[in-house]
């Protein structure tokens, strides 16, 4: 792109690509100059210049969401070595980058979040940081009636909505009700290092960026609301995922959020 060429939309949004990840931001528009120089326009301009560098969202909250839509993606590994980087730089600390990427395994499964750790671990080792692993030992309340220990975490995380989805699988599949309850809510909710505000971040990210999550996509805007996100905010987490997950996933996730506002009465 030459000085006569860059619009205001470009410089707007090579400027949010350098506060955000330093010295990376011109090693990403090189390594397109040979093959795509255009694509390399569209990012910096739509995904920097328009979508990051709107309000609603601080850059850490972002990068969780965005984390979320790529490891759901499954075949994202460099952008998720970059994505990370720019969540350490931002301000995440290793270990939370992590935690949220483990707290995956419930929306996109044991693989994806495995795959995505190679490249978390090399964001991190390129920084010359370690994440300090957290590591959770048994915990004896838990394991004395694991059930019992996740529907209590359940119903203070997700209300009478998350209990009547597990009530609903009894007819058909009650031990995969019993799993979401003691595995997903008694251990994985239950564990350190991000909040549960954080973890609605990475995992609506993940859901939209999955596709075909309506139902579970608006049970867990509830729970983001009653975890303190704002309508406003769940809105720009949604648009925040378009340059990822593209127009289609965002449009279909804009839709269960307005269902669930007006549900509540609550605007934007």
């Amino acid at each position: 792109m030459t000085t006569g060429q860059v619009s205001d939309r470009f410089t707007r949004g090579q400027a949010r690509l350098e506060e955000i990840s330093g010295q990376d931001a011109q090693a990403f528009t090189e390594s397109l100059r040979d093959i795509a120089p255009d694509l390399a326009r569209y990012v910096v301009e739509f995904a920097y210049g328009d979508v990051h560098s709107r309000p609603g969202l601080n850059a850490a909250d972002r990068q969780l969401a965005v984390l979320g839509a790529l490891v759901a993606q499954g075949d994202t590994q460099e952008q998720v070595r970059r994505q990370t980087g720019i969540a350490l730089h931002v301000g995440l600390e290793p270990r939370q980058v992590v935690e949220a990427v483990t707290h995956l395994i419930l929306v996109v499964g044991i693989p994806r979040v495995l795959n995505a750790l190679v490249a978390v671990r090399a964001a991190i080792e390129e920084r010359g940081l370690k994440a300090d692993p957290i590591e959770v030992g048994a915990n004896t309340e838990r394991q004395r009636d694991r059930y019992a220990y996740g529907e209590t975490r359940l119903r203070q995380i997700a209300g009478d909505d998350g209990v009547t989805v597990i009530r609903a699988l009894d007819p058909i599949a009650p031990d995969l009700g019993r799993y979401i309850v003691e595995f997903a809510w008694g251990e994985v909710y239950d564990r350190p290092g991000i909040s549960v505000r954080e973890r609605q971040l990475a995992t609506l990210g993940a859901m939209i960026g999955f596709g075909d999550t309506p139902k579970q996509q608006k049970t867990h805007f509830k729970i983001a609301l009653r975890q303190g996100l704002t309508p406003e905010e769940l809105v720009e987490l949604v648009v925040q995922v378009a340059p990822k997950a593209g127009f289609p996933r965002v449009l279909n996730a804009l839709a269960g959020l307005r269902e669930v506002l007006d549900e509540r009465g609550l605007t934007v």
